[in-house]
Order: C-alpha cells, then sequence, then structure tokens
C-alpha cells in the first residue's frame, strides 16, 4: 500500500509515517516510480506505535515493541526487551507520583500555615 493508504488505515498523517521510517521504526519499500509502498505488517507496526507513543513512550522506548512485532510475535509486549522497558517505565511513573505527593503534602502545609496566619492576623483587626 502506498504512505497515503497507510496513513489513513492507522489515523495518523504521512508525515509522522516518514517520521517513524527515518527513525527506523517503520519499513517502506520502493516502486519502480519512486513511491514508498508498505506491507500489511506495516499498519499492525504503526498501530503500536500511536498506541505506545499515545501513553508516553518515546520512540527509543517503542523500538523493542517494534522489533518484537518484526519477530513474529501477536503482540508487542511478550518479548523480554518489551518487558523491560515497561517495567522501567512503571518504575518512572511511580517515582513521578512519589513526586507529586510530596508536592501535594508541602502545599497543603504551606496552606495550613497561610490559613492560620490569616486567621491569627484577621483575630486581632477586622479583614
Amino acid at each position: 500500500m502506498l504512505i497515503g493508504e497507510l496513513a489513513e488505515q492507522a489515523g495518523t498523517s504521512t508525515r509522522a509515517l516518514r517520521y517513524y521510517e527515518t527513525h527506523g521504526l517503520l519499513r517502506a519499500g520502493r516502486s519502480a516510480n519512486g513511491y514508498r509502498v508498505y506491507d500489511d505488517a506495516e499498519l499492525r507496526v504503526v498501530r503500536e506505535i500511536r498506541t505506545l507513543l499515545g501513553i508516553g513512550f518515546a520512540l527509543d522506548d517503542i523500538r523493542p515493541f517494534v522489533d518484537c512485532l518484526r519477530a513474529g510475535h501477536p503482540s508487542g509486549d511478550v518479548c523480554p526487551d518489551s518487558v523491560a522497558v515497561l517495567r522501567r517505565k512503571i518504575a518512572e511513573v511511580d517515582a513521578g507520583i512519589d513526586r507529586m505527593r510530596e508536592v501535594r503534602d508541602r502545599l497543603h502545609a504551606q496552606l495550613t500555615v497561610a490559613i492560620e496566619s490569616r486567621e491569627n492576623t484577621c483575630s486581632s483587626r477586622t479583614c
């Protein structure tokens, strides 16, 4: 299929497909007239790429999933390298959640101090 057909079926742009190709994630042949030609398996690869990008993976993180699909597996997340990326991403998300909890706790503490300070100030005069 041509690049426009693949883009339409995958719900993306031809520009995105060319970008994936330059990063080695997508494979295209060339027709006699120089047009990019993709086989049907590339649709599955593009869908995997878009799904992973949609949940926050970087292109470099996606490579093991694409390699797993290309190795003939029904899913890109069953290979050891993909599982390692998933574990690393979960650890990153957990660390981010911990940081956000710390920020929330500090904000709550600051709010409590601000309210107490305001109440003390206002009790001695009308606010």
